[in-house]
């Protein structure tokens, strides 16, 4: 169902369903059953991710050393500073975010220098 313009400009990322992204919903549901691994169609039935999908996700937290696999079965990995470590960058990211806002990328394009080819350009 669409929604008007002023309702999407107007309202955030989750309250329109942006919520957690697909790489991040497998860590969780891994992390929650670390004593156990999965197929990946168990995986994408749990974590109401298309089928399709959760080979590349899986593959691309595995590149990140964030799951292990063997077979057809996958877990969190067992490495568990570099879970720390990712949970703690998530938590630091998200109390600055709470203190100051959610930074814009917007934003910054109207703060950058401009570029020496922007600066060739305005002296046309």
């Amino acid at each position: 169902m669409p929604i008007d313009i002023d309702t999407f400009e107007g309202s955030s990322e989750d309250a329109l369903g942006g919520g957690l992204t697909q790489p991040e919903r497998v860590l969780s549901f891994l992390a929650t059953h670390a004593d156990q691994a999965f197929r990946p169609v168990e995986i994408a039935e749990k974590t109401d991710i298309p089928q399709n999908s959760i080979n590349s996700v899986l593959r691309r937290l595995e590149e990140q050393a964030l799951v292990r696999h063997k077979g057809e079965y996958w877990a969190i990995t067992d490495d568990r500073d570099r879970l720390h470590s990712l949970t703690q960058y998530e938590f630091v990211t998200e109390s600055l975010n709470d203190l100051y806002g959610e930074e814009d990328p917007a934003e910054w394009v109207e703060h950058m220098p401009a570029t020496d080819t922007a600066e060739k350009t305005n002296d046309v």
